[in-house]
């Protein structure tokens, strides 16, 4: 029998799955990145542990999906630049094909999300949609009339790379005034350390709204940035639908009511998108770079996935 191997590659973690010819997720991997060329050899590491999985679950692997952040260029199968991983020019797929010996198909993590919330979660239905990831660092997937938009040079969605202020803070991107700056989860972290001279995380952020006047302060700036960049998106590609994902997308109501609030504000004559939260998660790049696995294949990922 023959199974599936999905890679999403994240700024903190390498989260793996082997997935069954039914659509089951068999068994999960999650790895710590690393940066640079120790992130490279994290994700082949990761692929070997799950291809050996796979033989002890007695599954022969047809095909591995594995997907990034930043300039990916599917066909070659090269990561063209990852700020947040350290890469340039990285040709990844090829890396982990000759570890493995597996057929390797690369694809952007957020755009595969993307496309798994059109298949199985929040914008089934919807053919002109904006997904957004909110995590380490912010990108979204742009569908237009049920196709995703790749770009050019693969680089389509890179919204936390939009300036959504003319004077802002440096982005690691070299750029000033990035919507990552501000409203990602490692932007809100670094924010507040900033400003209030004592670390905390995202979640930790969130958890003291309403007691914590730095807390309130970066978490306010975070959404004003996001209605910034997605009023200009809504503006030019019109999208009926916004669905959240990432790990900020956790905060829930006290990420969604001010940001549908803001919206509704800025887009004066227009009708706001409809928001939403993802409803795959944490899983939603997983079974991204499952489709495009079993896509390589030549099989139908069923729902149950």
């Amino acid at each position: 029998m023959s199974g599936l191997i999905a890679l999403d590659v994240g700024g903190t973690t390498i989260k793996g799955a082997l997935v069954s010819p039914g659509g089951v997720i068999v068994e999960r991997s999650v790895h710590p990145t690393g940066f640079g060329e120790e992130a490279a050899a994290a994700v082949v590491a990761a692929a070997e542990l799950l291809t050996a999985a796979a033989a002890r679950h007695g599954l022969t692997v047809a095909a591995i999906g594995v997907v990034t952040p930043g300039i990916v260029d599917s066909e070659r199968g090269v990561v063209g630049y990852a700020s947040n991983l350290g890469w340039r020019d990285l040709p990844l797929r090829d890396r982990v094909a000759a570890a493995t010996g597996v057929r390797v198909v690369l694809g952007h993590d957020v755009r595969s999300a993307g496309e798994a919330e059109g298949r199985f979660g929040a914008a089934r239905g919807h053919r002109d949609y904006l997904h957004i990831a909110i995590g380490t660092g912010i990108a979204a997937t742009v569908v237009i009339d049920g196709r995703p938009v790749v770009g050019s040079a693969g680089g389509a969605g890179e919204l936390g790379h939009v300036p959504v202020r003319d004077d802002g803070e440096p982005c690691g991107c070299g750029q000033l005034g990035c919507l990552e700056v501000y409203a990602s989860a490692g932007g809100l972290a670094r924010r507040y350390e900033r400003i209030a001279g004592r670390p905390a995380s995202a979640a930790e952020i969130h958890a003291r709204l309403g007691d914590d006047p730095v807390a309130d302060r970066v978490w306010a700036d975070a959404v004003a940035a996001l209605v910034r960049g997605i009023t200009t998106h809504a503006l030019v590609i019109e999208p009926d639908l916004v669905v959240l994902g990432g790990g900020l997308a956790q905060a829930g109501a006290d990420l969604l009511r001010p940001l549908e609030e803001g919206l509704r504000g800025a887009l004066a004559w227009r009708t706001p998108p409809e928001v939403r939260l993802s409803e795959l998660g944490p899983d939603a790049a997983v079974l991204g770079a499952a489709l495009l696995a079993a896509r390589a294949a030549g099989v139908d990922m069923p729902l149950s996935a």
